[in-house]
Protein backbone atom coordinates (compact mmCIF):
# COMPACT_ATOMS: atom_id res chain seq x y z
CA UNK A 1 0.00 0.00 0.00
CA UNK A 2 1.27 3.10 -1.01
CA UNK A 3 1.37 5.59 1.50
CA UNK A 4 0.54 9.49 1.49
CA UNK A 5 1.22 12.28 3.63
CA UNK A 6 -1.12 15.48 3.71
CA UNK A 7 -0.95 18.54 5.75
CA UNK A 8 -3.58 20.99 7.02
CA UNK A 9 -6.08 18.29 6.88
CA UNK A 10 -8.82 19.37 9.93
CA UNK A 11 -11.12 20.52 6.87
CA UNK A 12 -11.69 21.90 3.66
CA UNK A 13 -9.40 20.50 1.06
CA UNK A 14 -7.21 18.73 3.31
CA UNK A 15 -9.98 16.72 5.14
CA UNK A 16 -11.29 15.96 1.22
CA UNK A 17 -8.08 14.73 -0.13
CA UNK A 18 -7.24 12.43 2.86
CA UNK A 19 -10.57 10.82 2.50
CA UNK A 20 -10.11 10.60 -1.36
CA UNK A 21 -6.58 9.05 -1.43
CA UNK A 22 -7.68 6.53 1.17
CA UNK A 23 -10.63 4.90 -0.97
CA UNK A 24 -8.13 5.18 -3.74
CA UNK A 25 -5.92 2.87 -1.85
CA UNK A 26 -3.70 4.97 0.09
CA UNK A 27 -2.07 4.80 3.75
CA UNK A 28 -2.60 7.96 4.46
CA UNK A 29 -0.86 10.22 7.21
CA UNK A 30 -3.24 12.93 7.80
CA UNK A 31 -1.23 15.84 9.70
CA UNK A 32 -2.46 18.89 11.52
CA UNK A 33 -1.50 21.44 13.99
CA UNK A 34 -4.57 21.00 16.88
CA UNK A 35 -5.63 17.48 17.06
CA UNK A 36 -8.26 18.38 18.96
CA UNK A 37 -9.80 19.47 15.36
CA UNK A 38 -9.42 16.18 14.33
CA UNK A 39 -13.03 14.87 15.63
CA UNK A 40 -14.58 15.16 11.81
CA UNK A 41 -12.00 13.47 10.03
CA UNK A 42 -11.78 10.80 12.14
CA UNK A 43 -15.85 10.18 12.32
CA UNK A 44 -15.55 10.17 8.24
CA UNK A 45 -12.59 7.61 8.08
CA UNK A 46 -14.12 5.16 10.77
CA UNK A 47 -17.76 5.31 8.96
CA UNK A 48 -15.67 4.33 5.77
CA UNK A 49 -13.47 2.07 7.56
CA UNK A 50 -10.51 3.92 5.87
CA UNK A 51 -6.65 3.50 6.36
CA UNK A 52 -6.14 7.31 7.55
CA UNK A 53 -3.87 8.02 11.06
CA UNK A 54 -4.24 11.44 12.31
CA UNK A 55 -0.89 12.43 13.11
CA UNK A 56 0.32 16.08 15.08
CA UNK A 57 1.73 17.80 12.27
CA UNK A 58 2.62 21.75 12.80
CA UNK A 59 4.76 22.53 9.76
CA UNK A 60 6.20 25.96 11.11
CA UNK A 61 7.97 23.74 13.79
CA UNK A 62 10.87 22.03 12.48
CA UNK A 63 11.01 19.70 15.85
CA UNK A 64 6.90 18.63 15.24
CA UNK A 65 8.27 17.93 11.42
CA UNK A 66 10.92 15.72 12.30
CA UNK A 67 8.60 13.90 15.06
CA UNK A 68 6.19 13.29 12.52
CA UNK A 69 8.04 12.45 9.59
CA UNK A 70 9.99 9.81 11.78
CA UNK A 71 6.84 8.25 12.82
CA UNK A 72 5.68 7.87 9.71
CA UNK A 73 9.02 6.47 8.47
CA UNK A 74 8.37 3.33 10.26
CA UNK A 75 5.90 2.49 8.42
CA UNK A 76 7.33 2.49 4.88
CA UNK A 77 8.97 5.51 2.56
CA UNK A 78 6.33 8.80 1.64
CA UNK A 79 4.98 7.55 -1.76
CA UNK A 80 3.54 11.40 -2.10
CA UNK A 81 3.40 14.42 -0.27
CA UNK A 82 0.90 16.91 -0.22
CA UNK A 83 1.51 20.45 0.97
CA UNK A 84 -1.67 21.65 1.63
CA UNK A 85 -1.54 23.80 5.24
CA UNK A 86 -1.52 27.43 4.68
CA UNK A 87 -2.98 30.59 5.99
CA UNK A 88 -5.04 33.36 4.00
CA UNK A 89 -5.52 37.40 4.76
CA UNK A 90 -6.26 40.66 3.10
CA UNK A 91 -5.12 44.09 3.26
CA UNK A 92 -2.76 46.35 0.93
CA UNK A 93 1.05 46.05 2.04
CA UNK A 94 0.97 49.51 4.16
CA UNK A 95 -1.47 47.89 6.20
CA UNK A 96 0.28 44.82 6.97
CA UNK A 97 2.09 43.96 9.74
CA UNK A 98 5.50 42.71 9.13
CA UNK A 99 5.13 40.09 11.94
CA UNK A 100 2.00 38.72 9.80
CA UNK A 101 3.38 39.13 6.41
CA UNK A 102 6.40 36.98 7.98
CA UNK A 103 4.06 34.40 9.36
CA UNK A 104 2.25 33.99 5.91
CA UNK A 105 5.78 33.29 4.61
CA UNK A 106 6.56 30.96 7.12
CA UNK A 107 3.30 28.64 6.72
CA UNK A 108 2.75 28.99 3.36
CA UNK A 109 6.17 28.95 1.65
CA UNK A 110 8.73 27.37 4.38
CA UNK A 111 6.56 25.06 5.72
CA UNK A 112 6.05 23.06 2.76
CA UNK A 113 9.75 23.42 2.42
CA UNK A 114 10.92 21.55 6.07
CA UNK A 115 7.81 18.67 4.61
CA UNK A 116 9.72 18.53 0.95
CA UNK A 117 13.31 17.60 2.90
CA UNK A 118 12.03 15.24 4.86
CA UNK A 119 10.84 13.27 2.17
CA UNK A 120 13.26 13.91 -0.93
CA UNK A 121 16.06 12.11 -0.02
CA UNK A 122 13.99 8.62 0.39
CA UNK A 123 12.24 9.36 -2.85
CA UNK A 124 15.66 10.61 -4.72
CA UNK A 125 17.60 7.60 -3.95
CA UNK A 126 14.45 5.21 -4.69
CA UNK A 127 13.63 7.17 -8.00
CA UNK A 128 9.97 7.24 -7.18
CA UNK A 129 7.49 9.51 -5.80
CA UNK A 130 5.07 13.02 -6.20
CA UNK A 131 5.07 15.97 -4.62
CA UNK A 132 1.78 18.49 -4.82
CA UNK A 133 1.50 21.97 -3.65
CA UNK A 134 -1.69 23.58 -3.52
CA UNK A 135 -0.96 27.07 -4.23
CA UNK A 136 -3.76 29.72 -5.21
CA UNK A 137 -4.96 31.27 -8.36
CA UNK A 138 -3.79 33.91 -7.00
CA UNK A 139 -0.21 32.69 -7.23
CA UNK A 140 -0.36 32.52 -11.03
CA UNK A 141 -1.13 36.55 -11.06
CA UNK A 142 -0.36 39.08 -8.26
CA UNK A 143 -3.39 40.26 -6.62
CA UNK A 144 -3.26 43.69 -4.99
CA UNK A 145 -4.90 43.81 -1.59
CA UNK A 146 -3.47 40.21 -0.93
CA UNK A 147 0.29 41.05 -1.10
CA UNK A 148 1.77 38.69 1.97
CA UNK A 149 -0.52 35.81 0.60
CA UNK A 150 -0.56 36.13 -3.14
CA UNK A 151 3.41 37.04 -2.53
CA UNK A 152 3.77 33.57 -0.63
CA UNK A 153 1.58 31.34 -3.26
CA UNK A 154 4.02 33.05 -6.26
CA UNK A 155 7.09 31.68 -3.90
CA UNK A 156 4.99 28.38 -3.64
CA UNK A 157 4.61 28.17 -7.41
CA UNK A 158 8.36 29.41 -8.20
CA UNK A 159 9.46 26.32 -5.50
CA UNK A 160 7.27 23.61 -7.50
CA UNK A 161 8.64 24.60 -11.29
CA UNK A 162 12.44 24.66 -10.27
CA UNK A 163 12.28 21.43 -7.82
CA UNK A 164 10.37 19.67 -10.61
CA UNK A 165 13.41 20.59 -12.76
CA UNK A 166 15.72 19.48 -10.21
CA UNK A 167 14.51 16.08 -9.35
CA UNK A 168 12.79 15.21 -12.83
CA UNK A 169 16.10 12.91 -13.61
CA UNK A 170 15.61 11.00 -10.62
CA UNK A 171 12.19 10.05 -11.28
CA UNK A 172 10.36 12.39 -8.92
CA UNK A 173 6.93 13.92 -9.77
CA UNK A 174 6.41 17.95 -8.90
CA UNK A 175 2.93 19.74 -9.39
CA UNK A 176 1.13 22.86 -8.41
CA UNK A 177 -2.41 22.69 -8.08
CA UNK A 178 -4.25 25.98 -8.15
CA UNK A 179 -7.15 26.43 -6.62
CA UNK A 180 -9.56 29.42 -7.28
CA UNK A 181 -12.39 30.42 -4.86
CA UNK A 182 -13.26 26.92 -2.47
CA UNK A 183 -16.24 26.28 -0.16
CA UNK A 184 -13.86 26.23 2.77
CA UNK A 185 -13.09 27.99 5.86
CA UNK A 186 -10.16 29.70 4.83
CA UNK A 187 -11.80 33.07 4.74
CA UNK A 188 -12.88 32.44 8.43
CA UNK A 189 -9.97 31.66 9.92
CA UNK A 190 -7.86 34.62 8.61
CA UNK A 191 -10.34 36.74 9.34
CA UNK A 192 -7.45 38.42 11.93
CA UNK A 193 -5.13 38.95 9.05
CA UNK A 194 -8.31 40.59 6.71
CA UNK A 195 -9.04 44.34 6.99
CA UNK A 196 -11.52 47.24 5.60
CA UNK A 197 -11.73 50.49 5.90
CA UNK A 198 -13.82 53.07 4.89
CA UNK A 199 -11.91 56.13 5.15
CA UNK A 200 -8.50 54.31 4.42
CA UNK A 201 -7.08 55.50 0.50
CA UNK A 202 -6.62 51.89 -0.31
CA UNK A 203 -10.10 51.60 0.09
CA UNK A 204 -11.56 51.25 -3.60
CA UNK A 205 -8.84 48.49 -3.56
CA UNK A 206 -10.01 46.64 -0.65
CA UNK A 207 -13.51 46.81 -1.84
CA UNK A 208 -12.49 45.38 -5.41
CA UNK A 209 -10.71 42.56 -3.72
CA UNK A 210 -13.76 41.74 -2.02
CA UNK A 211 -16.00 42.16 -5.01
CA UNK A 212 -13.59 39.48 -6.79
CA UNK A 213 -13.98 36.59 -4.00
CA UNK A 214 -17.74 37.70 -3.68
CA UNK A 215 -18.06 36.74 -7.52
CA UNK A 216 -15.63 33.47 -6.94
CA UNK A 217 -18.09 32.24 -4.83
CA UNK A 218 -21.00 32.42 -6.93
CA UNK A 219 -19.09 29.89 -8.96
CA UNK A 220 -17.09 28.06 -5.95
CA UNK A 221 -16.06 24.85 -6.34
CA UNK A 222 -16.23 22.29 -3.91
CA UNK A 223 -12.95 20.79 -1.94
CA UNK A 224 -13.95 17.26 -3.13
CA UNK A 225 -12.82 18.46 -6.98
CA UNK A 226 -9.52 19.78 -5.62
CA UNK A 227 -9.00 16.26 -4.08
CA UNK A 228 -10.01 14.64 -7.66
CA UNK A 229 -7.43 16.87 -9.27
CA UNK A 230 -4.65 16.01 -7.15
CA UNK A 231 -5.12 12.07 -7.67
CA UNK A 232 -5.36 13.19 -11.41
CA UNK A 233 -2.45 14.67 -11.62
CA UNK A 234 -0.46 12.40 -9.20
CA UNK A 235 -1.49 9.37 -11.46
CA UNK A 236 -1.45 10.38 -15.04
CA UNK A 237 0.32 9.54 -17.58
CA UNK A 238 0.48 13.29 -19.12
CA UNK A 239 2.50 15.22 -16.78
CA UNK A 240 1.61 18.47 -16.47
CA UNK A 241 3.58 20.81 -13.53
CA UNK A 242 0.01 23.15 -13.04
CA UNK A 243 -3.47 22.28 -12.56
CA UNK A 244 -5.90 24.95 -12.32
CA UNK A 245 -9.05 24.08 -10.39
CA UNK A 246 -12.22 26.53 -10.83
CA UNK A 247 -13.85 28.64 -13.45
CA UNK A 248 -11.91 31.83 -11.36
CA UNK A 249 -8.21 29.91 -11.57
CA UNK A 250 -8.70 29.04 -15.31
CA UNK A 251 -9.31 32.39 -16.48
CA UNK A 252 -6.60 33.72 -14.32
CA UNK A 253 -4.30 31.41 -15.67
CA UNK A 254 -5.37 31.86 -19.61
CA UNK A 255 -5.40 35.63 -18.76
CA UNK A 256 -1.78 35.58 -17.47
CA UNK A 257 -0.39 33.96 -20.54
CA UNK A 258 -1.61 36.85 -22.56
CA UNK A 259 -2.21 40.45 -20.72
CA UNK A 260 0.57 42.68 -20.68
CA UNK A 261 1.69 43.44 -17.05
CA UNK A 262 1.39 47.07 -17.77
CA UNK A 263 -2.60 46.66 -18.38
CA UNK A 264 -2.69 44.60 -15.43
CA UNK A 265 -0.78 47.61 -13.21
CA UNK A 266 -2.91 50.33 -14.72
CA UNK A 267 -6.25 48.73 -13.60
CA UNK A 268 -5.31 50.43 -10.62
CA UNK A 269 -6.16 53.46 -11.48
CA UNK A 270 -8.65 55.80 -10.58
CA UNK A 271 -11.57 54.31 -12.84
CA UNK A 272 -15.21 53.59 -12.21
CA UNK A 273 -17.31 50.52 -11.41
CA UNK A 274 -17.96 49.97 -14.29
CA UNK A 275 -14.81 50.60 -16.30
CA UNK A 276 -13.03 48.27 -13.74
CA UNK A 277 -15.44 46.03 -14.43
CA UNK A 278 -15.58 45.41 -18.04
CA UNK A 279 -11.99 45.44 -17.97
CA UNK A 280 -11.73 42.57 -15.27
CA UNK A 281 -14.50 40.50 -17.39
CA UNK A 282 -12.45 41.13 -21.00
CA UNK A 283 -9.49 39.98 -19.07
CA UNK A 284 -10.59 37.41 -17.01
CA UNK A 285 -14.45 36.07 -18.11
CA UNK A 286 -15.40 36.74 -14.62
CA UNK A 287 -18.61 39.30 -14.14
CA UNK A 288 -18.69 41.68 -10.95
Amino acid sequence: MKIAVVTGTSTGIGLSTSLHLARAGYQVFAGMRNLGKASQLKEAAEKENLSIEIIQLDICDSNSVDTAFNLISKAGPVDLLVNNAGIGGASPLELTPEDEHKQMFETNYFGSVRCIKAILPSMRERRSGCIVNITSAVGLLATPNQIAYSASKWALECLGEALAHEVYRFGVRVVNVEPGVILTNIFENSAEQTRYDKTSPYQPIMRRNGKVFAAGFKRAVSPDLVAETILEAVTTDDYRLRWPVGPDAEGLMAARNQIPAEEWVKMGDDLSDSEYNEKYESFFGISL
